[in-house]
């Protein structure tokens, strides 16, 4: 084969993504504990392996794997689980993996390895199961649960009260008593359901996500003395929570970032707004002073 040496030096960068890929993947099918995830994750590596093998053809030299690439998803699927990482990954790569086809000419197997990358792949990723993201659903209802309602109680407090030691120790109690509720009543909803969640669990993730929640909001009012900077930063780390969280989501599940976003955060706001506006009034009615 007839190929330029510019094209060779693009083919290494293709080879040198693959072997790291493939050592990403081995390394988390040696940690993982499902037996179904570790045979799927060692099929991906084979994979890539192949696919190394291919490009060395044209470029005849070994290269070696992108050690801090390889260490870096190694942690992110540690602190993140197994699912984000891996989708994680294949985006940063999507780029990569549409170029093969453009080197078909050149090399025929490129367009193959580019079907195999964008699609026989994807089919292997769906199929991991995860169960962290089997209760996404309790997660997300503690989490919405806590910011739509706790960011409106602050703020009606916050106008109400007007002492951050005080609005602090309120929204605390509110907020853990709301924690207990809210996974009180997830038990009892996921028993009664057909569902393979476990309802004990699935209470567990909707307490956790809500007390979490709970002590990021109230934060501000240990630290600051200005109630009113302390609501703002209050909705600030609300605003942070839901854009963590919905990429989380948005990666691991292929859902839409903005569009969940976008909802979350206008029901969060427009509670606090309402909240703000009863405390107001109450205060201006009531005539009661703290």
């Amino acid at each position: 084969m007839n190929i330029s040496e510019s094209d060779k030096r693009q083919f290494r960068s293709f080879q040198r993504d693959e072997i790291t890929e493939y050592h990403i993947y081995r390394r988390l099918a040696q940690k993982t504990k499902n037996e179904a995830n570790r045979r799927i994750l060692l099929q991906i590596a084979e994979d890539e392996l192949r696919h190394y093998n291919e490009w060395k053809t044209v470029t005849e030299t070994d290269v070696r794997p992108n050690s801090s690439k390889v260490r870096k998803y190694a942690w992110i699927t540690r602190l993140l689980g197994l699912t984000f990482g891996v989708k994680l990954m294949e985006a940063g790569e999507a780029g990569a993996q549409q170029n093969y086809s453009e080197y078909e000419a050149v090399f025929a197997p490129a367009g193959q390895m580019a079907a195999e990358e964008n699609d026989h792949e994807q089919e292997l990723i769906n199929l991991l199961d995860e169960e962290r993201l089997q209760y996404t659903g309790s997660v997300v209802l503690g989490l919405n649960d806590a910011l739509v309602e706790l960011t409106g109680a602050l703020a009606g407090l916050t106008l109400a009260l007007r002492d951050t030691g005080l609005i602090a120790l309120t929204g605390s109690i509110t907020g853990i008593a709301a924690a207990f509720s809210m996974a009180a009543s997830e038990y009892l909803s996921t028993k009664s359901e057909d569902t393979e969640k476990h309802p004990a669990k699935a209470s567990v993730y909707t307490g956790v996500a809500y007390i979490f929640t709970v002590i990021i909001l109230i934060i501000p009012y240990l630290i600051f003395q200005n109630y009113f900077v302390c609501l703002g930063v209050t909705l600030a780390l609300g605003i942070g929570i839901i854009a963590a969280f919905n990429y989380y989501i948005s990666v691991a599940k292929d859902l839409n970032f903005r569009k969940r976003f976008i909802e979350m955060t206008g029901l969060s706001l427009g509670v606090a707004a309402i909240s703000f506006l009863i405390g107001f009034l109450l205060r201006h009615f009531t005539g009661i002073e703290i």
